[in-house]
């Protein structure tokens, strides 16, 4: 046996535990915390705004904030479009 495959075995197996999936995270869990999390992420976003507006936060700062909820409305419409998208997958299946 080689010493680099021994070497990437070794590696292997000792990464492999990093990658196993977590059994006490539920989808509704998941879910739950991606909720709160765009939540959040909406409501800083509109406080940053409103500061801006006002002169309380720079440009910059104002920039920053519509990115991340830009980002989180797209994330949102993907795992909407996802949902439907299995839903509708189910609804075909045979019975």
């Amino acid at each position: 046996m080689d010493v680099t495959a021994s070497l990437a075995a070794q590696n292997y197996v000792a990464t492999r535990p990093a990658t196993k999936a977590q059994p006490s995270e539920t989808a509704g869990a998941a879910l739950s915390d991606f909720a709160q999390s765009f939540a959040a992420t909406m409501q800083k976003g509109e406080a940053t705004s409103q500061a801006a507006m006002t002169g309380g936060a720079d440009a910059h700062a104002l920039v920053e904030a519509l990115a991340q909820t830009k980002l989180a409305i797209e994330t949102a419409v993907t795992v909407r479009d996802k949902v439907v998208e299995a839903y509708q997958e189910i609804l075909r299946m045979p019975v």
